[in-house]
């Protein structure tokens, strides 16, 4: 994503908590900074893209004692709703801004500058952040306020979570039915059986590839911010629950860096319940 910004000829500087992961950015033209707060110091926008809801607020906490006022922070990981819409009363309070930005796409829509981006935060905030976000992004919608990002984001890996179910339920089945799985999948995504994971997982489950892609453990986190918000909404998620169970198999063998798409192994070691 980063890449992107600096093809466009923007002036990027950037940080990592692994330093030589910005070495190629930098032999393309982006500047690194030593810290956060340098990189706070120099920056009018400051996009993240970090793990958990306390690693955005440790960042963020580091890159305001620098920052320049109405600074606009745009994050893009995937976070708890209720953490975004906290971060977002912090920041506004102290005369900064702020976007929660999660993206869906996997690491192919970030290579290709494809990404979709939900926003939640101030509408004028959002046409401004285009100006960065269509770098990498295909398709960028304001969906709410605070938090709203956030909460998109949780009803689009619900989705992705029944649907990498369905998937490799089926190619399991298959399997188990002495049917050739590639030739299956080939003809069952060619109809109302296609998707998204079909397309893009599939094939790693014909070459027993596990690896990431996005993986088991970084799933799992986000069914937890899943729980937690439909938790509070008083929303039905008996298929998320159930693929977090199935997920927590894999992650308690050690398989917790693998991809998602390794649930296939996980249904292929199960025998049918009545």
């Amino acid at each position: 994503m980063a890449g992107h910004l600096v093809t466009v000829g923007l002036e990027v500087t950037v940080w990592n908590r692994t330093a030589s992961k910005c070495a190629p950015l930098v032999e393309r033209g982006a500047v690194a900074a030593a810290t956060l707060q340098e990189l706070g110091e120099s920056c009018d926008i400051v996009c993240l893209c970090v793990g958990r809801t306390e690693d955005v607020e440790e960042c963020i906490h580091e890159l305001v004692d620098a920052a320049k006022p109405r600074t606009l922070f745009i994050d893009h990981s995937t976070i708890s709703p209720f953490g975004a819409q906290k971060i977002h009363k912090d920041l506004s309070e102290r005369g900064f801004r702020f976007i929660d930005a999660p993206v869906t796409g996997g690491s192919v829509g970030a290579q290709n500058g494809a990404l979709t981006i939900f926003c939640g935060g101030d509408p004028a905030d959002v046409d401004e952040a285009k100006g960065v976000l269509s770098a990498y992004g295909k398709t960028i919608e304001h969906v709410g306020g605070p938090g709203s990002g956030q909460m998109t984001k949780v009803a689009n890996q619900i989705a992705v979570g029944g649907a990498l179910l369905a998937l490799c339920e089926s190619l399991s089945f298959a399997q188990k039915a002495g049917l050739d799985i590639a030739q299956t999948r080939d003809l069952i995504s060619r109809g109302a059986a296609g998707s998204w994971a079909m397309e893009n997982y599939g094939p790693k489950i014909l070459k027993r590839d596990w690896s990431p892609g996005f993986s088991v453990k970084n799933q799992r986190k986000d069914f937890g911010y899943c729980k937690e918000a439909a938790e509070r909404v008083g929303a039905a998620v008996p298929g998320t629950q159930l693929v977090d169970r199935l997920l927590m198999i894999l992650e308690a063998q050690g398989h917790g860096e693998w991809t998602t798409a390794a649930l296939f192994e996980a249904m292929l070691a199960m025998d049918y319940e009545a």
